[in-house]
């Protein structure tokens, strides 16, 4: 299934009918690129002029307008995110099971969905596993972000954005053009961003207990070499100061509190930096070669009330270093015009230290200890992939991948996990003319195991792997004003990692958050998209998402907690989800005045629960977004509303029997709200 969000309107002279530019989207869905309408994958394309037109700030918010794609989030350093009720995780220690990708290198954790989108040339949201051609971890599905990448022309950006209650705002600036005409490039981008939250904390006198501040500069060098070869060099360092996870106390998942009575201000500070290079140059007429290098890193400081309860309980603290060195090699060749091959090798190494200190003040005199971890990952995997068009309207694609981890820690227990994995994905398409395709697929995807923090009793958990038997079709009418696809899905879950728990602490002092593998699940569901142009001046799109996500075997679960689980259902994942978008350009003077507006649906979900008996399940909700622009001459401004009608919503929550579970008092269950109505200007000039 694929679509492009929101149509890309601004790439079309009023007057001109907007869905002719599907042909012009070129997505690398199948690393390589090819016309959007033609990839027999699930796949959403949000181009720039979408995320400018939806007023997105941040990578997460394209889920409004992607079907099946669940991002949440409860601090400045994390996020939940799944496709299809497939790869969600509570804890930040576990990989994502839908990769995150900027320009083709991966990252390690989820903190890039919160990143600004003031460098973004283009997200693609791949639904079902993506294993054979982007790795392990992407069993669910991939997010693949592409940049804007230096050229010969020069240009620049500057926006800047302002919203209340929360002063919200944002800054940013961009240039781009030749250093030396026709042979080197440069791009250079800076952004900051920040908010006060819409938490307070009425214990410490602070209305800015959600507060965030980011600050990003990222650079990219281009140089075109003799033989049609081109080396990009890219780098990037982000600094952000935000809480840790933060919760009010609430006596339910209807009861909206927006007060984190806490003792202690839960705080942290991150700061990511990299450097990679792509290299992509033509070995002979027919084979393509493209060589990836990189190498990440992350720095985090934290503390926060253990307890988030105005009790002095439990402060804990502790700070963490991540090291991630990647290379990936691989040769696209076209061995005739009906077939053609990828294949290629990719290996990584993550270096993981952390160290946590908790004080429980509930002894007498109080009681702190210091536990201390050190994990090496390794990973190396072979992949190809075989494309044949055996007939004008037919292709087949078979591709095979084998992925060997290898994870070792070191803490009061150290230990080893292994793994050899196969993951295979055959699809076949059956093109009818330009505007009409059908597809079917097979594919399984894996997700790696790892390594618990310090003082987890079960010091690493397995991976977990799911089977998707998928059928999809594309179709365009009415001189392409009009385009529908949809496709139907079913997933086979093997060793979920999506429910974590809290155990004692095996130094002796406090509890931990652990994870495991709770056992096998399925998910099951059809999805559609569609965008409309009704008139050369107005166009509607939107999406939707039916499915039905259950656990059916947590043995897994009973086995390493002794517990029951109160519900087949995984936490957080919706058995519906919709959007709806709506978009007028009119020429007014010298410019266009462009209105738009939308709505987001989710349906109901579990919350956390440790309890063997009871599931708290949060309310259903809708969100609605508008805006008024004005552009003319490279200018632009625009008033917006986020949360229109200030709809109360639950970003996470867990049930009270988490802190019975770990010993302490509990006085009620704990919620983070999310933002409230956001209302704001916002300012901006291109050349």
């Amino acid at each position: 299934m694929t679509v492009i969000a929101g149509a890309a309107h601004a790439q079309v002279a009023v007057g001109e009918p907007q869905a002719t530019t599907v042909d012009d989207i070129i997505v690398t869905a199948r690393k390589r690129e090819e016309r959007l309408f033609d990839v027999p994958v699930a796949v959403t394309a949000v181009t720039a002029e979408t995320l400018e037109n939806r007023q997105f700030q941040t990578v997460r918010e394209i889920a409004a307008v992607t079907p099946g794609l669940n991002i949440a989030s409860d601090s400045a350093g994390r996020g939940f995110v799944s496709i299809r009720g497939v790869g969600v995780t509570l804890l930040d220690t576990v990989q994502p099971g839908v990769g995150i990708f900027v320009d083709g290198i991966y990252q390690a954790n989820t903190s890039y969905l919160n990143s600004p989108t003031l460098a973004v040339q283009q997200i693609e949201v791949l639904r079902g596993p993506q294993s054979t051609l982007f790795g392990q971890n992407t069993l669910g599905g991939a997010i693949n972000i592409t940049t804007r990448q230096p050229s010969n022309d020069v240009e620049g950006r500057l926006s800047a954005a302002y919203a209340g209650p929360d002063n919200f705002y944002t800054l940013g600036a961009s240039i781009s053009g030749p250093l030396v005409e026709d042979v080197l490039a440069g791009r250079l981008s800076v952004g900051t961003q920040g908010r006060d939250g819409f938490v307070r904390n009425s214990l410490l006198g602070f209305d800015d207990a959600n507060r965030l501040r980011q600050d990003t500069i990222r650079g990219s060098l281009r140089w075109t070499l003799p033989g049609a070869s081109v080396l990009t060099a890219n780098a990037y360092y982000d600094t952000i100061e935000g809480p840790l996870p933060l919760y009010a106390v609430t006596t339910g998942p209807t009861d909206y509190r927006d007060d984190a009575q806490t003792n202690f201000r839960s705080q942290a500070e991150y700061e990511y930096s990299g450097v990679n290079a792509k290299f992509d140059t033509a070995l002979t007429a027919t084979t393509d070669m493209t060589i990836i290098l990189s190498h990440d890193r992350r720095d985090q400081t934290g503390s926060s009330d253990a307890d988030f309860q105005p009790i002095p309980l439990a402060f804990s603290n502790g700070e963490s270093e991540l090291r991630t060195n990647t290379a990936e090699v691989r040769f696209d060749t076209a061995w005739s015009d009906t077939f053609s091959t990828l294949i290629g090798g990719f290996a990584s190494r993550q270096d993981t230290s952390q160290t946590s200190t908790t004080t429980l003040f509930i002894a007498n005199p109080p009681l702190q200890q210091t536990a201390t971890s050190d994990t090496e990952a390794k990973l190396w995997a072979v992949f190809g992939t075989a494309f044949w068009n055996f007939a004008p309207e037919w292709e087949l694609s078979l591709g095979l991948r084998l992925d060997h981890q290898e994870v070792t820690t070191v803490s009061a227990v150290s230990a080893t996990y292994e793994a050899d994995e196969i993951q295979p994905r055959l699809a076949l398409r059956r093109s009818f003319g330009d505007d009409s395709m059908v597809y079917a697929s097979i594919a399984r995807g894996f997700r790696g195991g790892g390594a618990n923090g310090p003082g987890a009793p079960n010091p690493l958990w397995d991976g977990d792997s799911v089977w998707t038997y998928e059928a999809g079709a594309k179709t365009r009418w009415f001189d392409r004003r009009l385009t529908l696809t949809g496709a139907v899905f079913f997933n086979d879950y093997s060793d979920v990692i999506g429910q974590n728990s809290l155990a004692p602490s095996t130094t002796g002092v406090g509890i931990v958050g652990i994870n495991l593998n709770t056992g096998d699940a399925e998910s099951f569901g059809v999805e559609a998209e569609f965008t409309a142009q009704l008139t050369d001046a107005w166009t509607v799109s939107g999406g939707a998402l039916l499915q039905r996500v259950r656990i059916t075997d947590d043995s897994r679960y009973v086995d390493t907690t002794g517990r029951q689980l109160p519900s087949n259902r995984l936490p957080f994942e919706p058995d519906w989800s919709a959007n709806l978008q709506t978009n007028y350009v009119k020429p007014i003077g010298r410019g266009d005045l462009i209105l738009s507006g939308g709505v987001v649906g989710k349906g109901e979900r579990n919350g956390a629960s440790l309890s063997q008996t009871f599931a708290p399940r949060l309310d259903a909700y809708w969100l609605a977004n508008a805006s008024v622009a004005y552009r003319w001459d490279g200018f632009e401004v625009s008033v917006f509303a986020n949360n229109l009608f200030d709809e109360d919503y639950y970003e996470a929550f867990i049930d009270s029997s988490v802190l019975s579970v770990a010993g302490l008092p509990a006085l009620g269950s704990l919620g983070l709200v999310g933002d409230g109505r956001r209302v704001g200007v916002r300012f901006g000039y291109s050349f």
